[in-house]
């Protein structure tokens, strides 16, 4: 039993007939390494969002911080999947993410504004991953991107339209 728990995790040579894995992988860890940081900054802005709007922006954040915690599990499963390790640290996410931490607390419409740009951010970037899973004959990256792009771009939207006067 004792040798049961000495087991390292380690990548795997999986042959489905994806084709150049490692960036594909990469693209992924990207991907999600912003869907969790914008999952802790959505819920910090969920908890700390005032005013009039008060009560639509914290329900709205609640939906999209968790539908993004689950899409993390997802994204990282699909790492595995493909026989690559989904990160171990939170350097690596930090290192990988482009979204950014504000500078200040900022005002309900403003917190709404910095998530629908980072939203878009991520967006943009699962476009170029369906790209590649294309180019890869990975049908299964490609329809996981278009599904978490369609989510990014509607929770974009949604801030947008909140965020206006």
């Amino acid at each position: 039993m004792a040798d049961a728990l000495n087991v390292i995790p380690q990548s795997d040579d999986v042959k489905t007939g994806v084709r150049n894995v490692e960036g594909l992988a990469e693209g992924l860890v990207d991907i999600l390494s912003d869907t969790y940081r914008l999952v802790f900054k959505t819920h910090a802005y969920h908890w700390n969002v005032e005013g009039p709007m008060f009560f639509s922006v914290h329900n709205l954040t609640e939906e999209q911080y968790s539908n993004m915690f689950e899409a993390a599990d997802e994204l990282a499963e699909r790492v595995r999947a493909l026989g690559k390790l989904a990160p171990m640290k939170m350097s690596t996410i930090i290192k990988s993410s482009e979204i950014e931490d504000a500078d200040e607390l900022p005002s309900a419409g403003a917190m709404c504004e910095d998530l629908a740009a980072d939203h878009e951010r991520v967006a943009h970037r699962l476009h170029a991953l369906i790209e590649l899973a294309a180019d890869r004959n990975d049908p299964v990256t490609e329809d996981l991107a278009t599904e978490r792009s369609a989510f990014h771009e509607k929770a974009a939207w949604m801030l947008r339209a909140i965020s206006k006067s």
